[in-house]
């Protein structure tokens, strides 16, 4: 049985996976970590479905591995049930920065994956 910093920190590495390129560029990888159910509103404000991500991913920032990566900061995580865990970060990439909301469960057969995930932008001046 894990214990609750287990639990943090798996769903931190499942997050930090996500932002990975190799991860991005992979449906199939990607498939791994979100959830069939997953929904994300984005710093957009545009609300993406499990399937749309993934078709996204591979052209969405991060995903070239010559180009801008993610830069997370501040990650914490909160354990919100047994399997649920809350995580909140901003991140950086290209000079544009987003405080992040994710929340991840475990899956029947004890993989993580990411149900939910917001961003939101965070202007310049601030």
């Amino acid at each position: 049985m894990s214990s609750m910093g287990d639990e943090v920190g798996e769903a931190i590495a499942g997050e930090l996976r996500l932002m990975d390129p190799g991860v991005r560029m992979s449906r199939a990888l990607a498939r791994q970590l979100l959830d069939p159910h997953f929904v994300e509103v984005g710093a957009s404000g545009r609300r993406w479905t499990y399937e749309e991500m993934l078709a996204a991913l591979p052209e969405m920032a991060g995903a070239a591995g010559d180009g801008p990566r993610y830069e997370p900061s501040e990650m914490v995580g909160v354990v919100l049930a047994p399997g649920l865990v809350h995580l909140t970060y901003e991140t950086t990439i290209g000079g544009d920065r987003a405080r992040r909301s994710s929340l991840w469960r475990k899956g029947a057969e004890g993989q993580w994956q990411m149900y939910y995930h917001q961003a939101t932008p965070v202007p310049a001046e601030a």
